[in-house]
């Protein structure tokens, strides 16, 4: 026997490397196309945009958009349906980084968890229309009796003169947007124009190569983030940040989540303000 023929058949007999983290598990999720002019609004049910983490219940677990396994107190998920579930945990409005908090340290903080509610928003193997999934979902929740495991709100709109209020109304009450979903919409893995979601600015990601150093009031903080676009392109990023975050900005290399309002005559983001840290990368669109 060669050597080539010895180290193949060597190989043939050690067990398959296990994927990367995040890689081969990522959960199969339908997810949102931005909002367009032309809608035929009363064709979609309405809800509010959660600013949470979003989360999928497979029945047994709960992970995050990336497979990650999120580890609340046991109490948490008791009880829960054994079926998917779609869904966002959250505290409220404005308080993303406290919910994202408790996700990272598991179930060290039970009495935080207290506030915590599990938003469903789809169940991705129930079949039929998503008007179907949302009756469905009312009584199956309703059933449970618990507390924090609750429907997403949906509603309807008669046309896009209110839509457009509402969408101003819950962004006054310190609201991300909304989320319009087709009723007769089947859950289909990916991008789909049947799930919409309609804010007043976009956001987006990019990855921080510098601090700019801050003059007149900011001196010997933070001025600015030179932000580098993942095709390569740099844009400084200046607004958004508040005191502490100025004396300890994200540091060089995080990635950061940051919102604007379009873009430049040279395609680089407009009117851009820091959002968040952001501690995963979001995964690519399932195929």
């Amino acid at each position: 026997m060669n050597l080539r023929v010895f180290l193949l058949l060597l190989l043939s007999c050690l067990p398959s490397l296990p994927s990367r983290a995040g890689e081969a598990d990522l959960p199969p999720l339908m997810l949102a196309t931005t909002y367009h002019d032309g809608l035929d609004v009363p064709d979609y049910w309405v809800s509010e945009k959660l600013d949470g983490v979003r989360g999928r219940w497979d029945g047994q677990r709960l992970i995050t958009r990336t497979g990650q396994p999120i580890v609340p107190p046991r109490w948490f998920t008791a009880g829960w349906p054994n079926i998917p579930m779609d869904g966002e945990l959250w505290i409220g409005r404005g308080r993303f980084d406290e919910v994202s908090g408790l996700v990272r340290a598991g179930a060290a903080d039970d009495r935080a968890w207290r506030k915590v509610r599990f938003m469903v928003f789809d169940l991705p193997a129930q079949g039929g229309t998503f008007e179907s999934r949302v009756l469905r979902m009312r009584t199956l929740l309703s059933a449970t009796g618990i507390a924090w495991l609750q429907p997403v709100t949906q509603f309807h709109l008669a046309n896009s003169t209110e839509l457009e209020a509402r969408l101003m109304q819950v962004a006054a009450g310190g609201g991300e947007g909304l989320v319009l979903h087709r009723r007769g919409a089947l859950y289909r893995v990916g991008r789909s124009d049947d799930l919409i979601k309609y804010k007043l600015y976009e956001d987006a990601e990019a990855r921080v190569v510098a601090h700019a150093p801050g003059k007149g009031k900011y001196t010997g903080l933070l001025g600015a983030l030179v932000m580098q676009l993942p095709d390569g392109r740099r844009f400084r990023l200046g607004s958004g940040f508040s005191d502490a975050q100025r004396a300890n900005p994200p540091p060089i290399g995080s990635l950061v989540t940051y919102r604007y309002n379009g873009l430049t005559s040279k395609g680089l983001p407009r009117f851009a303000r820091f959002q968040r840290i952001r501690l995963d990368p979001p995964p690519p669109d399932p195929e």
